[in-house]
């Protein structure tokens, strides 16, 4: 059923039926107020939330999906929940009358077989109708929750085999009936839910989408239903065609990307994505046949939503910023994704760590792929993490807390030609504020020790790729502490010559008799004064580095970026002087002669 259902729901749905004209500037003025609404929303729930995952840093989404289940506006959140939001709300129009649709009602999801991503990404959200009761917008709001009820806090059980052990799913549950709270559907909501916060949260997703709804009413009231409608269908057209002009440019071919996983959480090793993108003319089709699909992987399962969702956030990337991003892209884009592979699981499969792995990988080989074609836009929108140290414990009143490892960290940014790797936080984050040292502490019982970038922790290139960052923490309870490790063996790929990024790496219980690295997976008790210190992999270089400027490497070299060594190594750049004098310059006679010898290797 779980098959029939993904294709039922990737089905192109038809455009809205209007008998209104409408011309190019009216159709962006309403296509704006979505984009306004949406940011009114997203901007709520991130201030009326109680929980730091969502109030601090942001990790949320709205979007507008239209009466057929079409993405009219995908806004204001972190890109890769930009494009999953219509899925879950699709469901929900194919089951309009069993669950009694109606003005003022409000709905939540988050199962993952019925359109969702994974089970602690909540979709919240609210139908308008017009005032003639015919259903022509759906407000909603997508935010990561940081509990989900089910055997392990978080929701991340790294031996899980089955989506139950990690917690409690709702294809659609109605919470709020023609304006009036269902106070024993909310209630039961809140108590599978570990945290005292997420009450705070889902009545911030409820409110916020009703004030979305509330302004997409008085829109719909100052123009009238068929032109709304129209407004859609233009914007939608208008991006299919928008993406069909920018696939045009490229070369026809065929370009193929294979990326691994180290293992997954059992262990087992070298999990394969494969990606093919094929161009013909104005029509890029994206298949991932050859992607691993071994029944009995553990904790490396994305959702048929998320693989769609990361696969357009790394094609949304290799095009023009400013076209708007709804619903032509599905139409303008093929995509093929294997029934039974971990791209599209079998039903039941868990899924909470599939949306760090398979799915950064899954983007990844999408970007390598399409560096053939697009390289000035090939920045991979992943983060290679694993997953962040999660630290649990209970507080005096044993009310449990979670640390979820949502720290500032430089990590997986990438160069691109002419742009070194920027920035103290990966691009698919982009729209994410990682939260400050000050306010974990103020919220938990641990110390940020240092978070710092690692000298030559980025991939060497002709553009080079932003360093890692080491953090450094310290429990100051007995606490919990979980992690699975992934991108060592793995790192992120470079790209037309470029180096890799250097390896993740993580170690517990730093500087004592009991100081391990995480191999694999980790579920262990820690002390009161435990330091664990988490290595990010840096970003990818692109382009072959001994065509870098030289100059553009001593200066690395001032900040600290690049070691002398490296320098000379990594770039055949011979420098005189030191760091500590700040007289380092380059010298060229002896830089040509070292880079003609190492061009002869290379």
């Amino acid at each position: 059923m779980s098959f029939e259902l993904n294709r039922k729901l990737a089905a192109k749905p038809p455009a809205l039926k209007t008998g209104a004209n409408i011309d190019p500037v009216t159709a962006d003025i309403i296509r704006g107020a979505f984009e306004t609404v949406c940011f009114e929303a997203a901007t709520h729930l991130g201030r009326a939330a109680s929980s730091p995952i969502i109030n601090q840093s942001n990790e949320r989404n709205a979007a507008i999906v239209d009466a057929n289940g079409r993405l009219a506006m995908g806004a204001i959140g972190t890109p890769h929940l930009t494009f999953v939001n219509q899925m879950m709300v699709r469901w929900g129009l194919l089951n309009f009358d069993t669950y009694d649709w109606g003005p003022g009602d409000v709905f939540v999801a988050n199962d993952p077989d019925h359109g969702g991503g994974h089970l602690p990404d909540y979709c919240v959200y609210a139908p308008v109708f017009d005032d003639a009761g015919e259903l022509i917008v759906v407000q909603t709001l997508q935010a990561h929750q940081g509990d989900t009820g089910g055997k392990d806090p978080g929701g991340f059980t790294l031996e899980a085999t089955d989506i139950f052990t990690e917690g409690v799913s709702y294809p659609c549950l109605k919470l709020v009936h023609r304006g009036e709270k269902r106070l024993d559907v909310i209630r039961m909501v809140e108590r599978n839910n570990r945290f005292p916060s997420f009450a705070g949260d889902l009545a911030a997703m409820v409110t916020g989408v009703q004030k979305g709804a509330t302004r997409l009413q008085a829109l719909i009231r100052k123009y009238g239903s068929e032109t709304v409608k129209a407004a859609i269908n233009h914007s939608i057209d208008h991006t299919e065609a928008r993406c069909r002009q920018e696939v045009s440019r490229w070369k026809d071919g065929t370009y193929e990307a294979v990326v691994f996983i180290d293992h997954d959480t059992a262990g087992t090793k070298d999990i394969k994505v494969q990606v093919t993108c094929r161009i013909e003319g104005d029509q890029l089709t994206v298949d991932l046949t050859g992607t691993d699909d071994r029944p009995d992987l553990v904790g490396v399962w994305n959702t048929f939503a998320n693989t769609r969702s990361y696969i357009m956030t790394q094609v949304v990337a290799a095009m023009d910023p400013q076209i708007v991003k709804n619903e032509g892209y599905f139409n303008a884009v093929d995509m093929v994704i294997p029934e039974g592979s971990i791209a599209q699981p079998p039903p039941n499969k868990p899924a909470a760590l599939g949306s760090f792995h398979p799915a950064c990988e899954i983007t990844e080989a999408v970007c390598l792929a399409l560096s053939n074609v697009a390289p000035e836009r090939s920045a991979p929108q992943l983060y290679k993490i694993g997953m962040p140290n999660a630290v649990i414990g209970f507080d005096e009143t044993g009310t449990m807390w979670m640390d979820q490892g949502v720290d500032c960290r430089s990590m997986d940014v990438s160069a691109v030609p002419g742009i070194d790797g920027w920035g103290s936080c990966p691009v698919s984050l982009g729209s994410l504020i990682l939260s400050e040292a000050e306010d974990a502490e103020t919220r938990f019982p641990i110390l940020n020790i240092s978070r710092e970038m690692k000298t030559d922790g980025g991939g060497a290139g002709q553009w080079r790729g932003a360093p890692g960052s080491l953090n450094v923490k310290q429990v100051l309870q007995p606490t919990t502490a979980m992690a699975w490790m992934v991108s060592a063996d793995h790192p992120l790929r470079g790209m037309c010559g470029g180096d890799d990024a250097i390896p993740y790496s993580n170690h517990f219980e730093v500087g004592t008799p009991n100081e391990r690295k995480i191999e694999q997976t980790a579920q262990a008790m820690l002390p009161a004064g435990a330091v664990i210190a988490y290595q990010h992999g840096g970003g990818a270089g692109f382009g072959r580095p001994l065509e870098r400027d030289v100059e553009a490497v001593k200066e690395d070299v001032l900040d600290e970026y690049v070691s002398i060594e490296a320098a000379r190594a990594k770039y055949g750049v011979v420098l005189t002087g030191s760091i500590e004098d700040y007289d380092i310059a380059v010298d060229h006679a002896a830089t040509d002669a070292l880079r003609r010898e190492l061009a002869t290797v290379d």
